[in-house]
């Protein structure tokens, strides 16, 4: 178990860099229509999911960077909380049938980002070792 203990910081920054790779992709689809549209998004997006697209674009990019973690892991995952009750909790209790399992899944990993932070290989992480 020690030799896990190891590269428990690391698979911290894997988990951290992939789920904000796969988040910035819905953000990606919902603004530049890449790689292709989000499925079920009005076009033209109204302002709220306007503000949705940058806030998953320029904070996934933030989490990909390890720049910033805690903070924009905090708003990413109010930002998933409010995705949930607004656009699947009106349609049903269970998530896995209301389509609401991505929401409550990014919001649960990026409060766990908040508390855990970035991992070894960040920016933050950099910025920290500095005299």
């Amino acid at each position: 178990m020690e030799r896990l203990n190891l590269w428990a910081p690391r698979v911290l920054s894997l988990l951290r860099i992939i789920a904000a790779l796969l988040f910035m992709q819905h953000g990606l689809m919902k603004a530049f229509h890449f790689p292709a549209p989000q499925p079920g998004v009005p076009d033209p997006l109204p302002p709220m999911l306007v503000t949705a697209a940058w806030l998953e674009i320029i904070g996934g990019a933030l989490l990909v960077l390890g720049l910033f973690t805690r903070p924009v892991a905090f708003i990413l995952s109010g930002q998933m909380a409010v995705a949930y009750f607004l656009a699947h909790a009106s349609q049903g209790f269970y998530p896995g049938l209301n389509g609401g399992e991505p929401a409550v899944l990014y919001c649960f990993v990026f409060l766990y980002l908040v508390f855990a932070g970035p991992g070894e290989w960040s920016l933050d992480a950099q910025v920290r070792k500095r005299p």
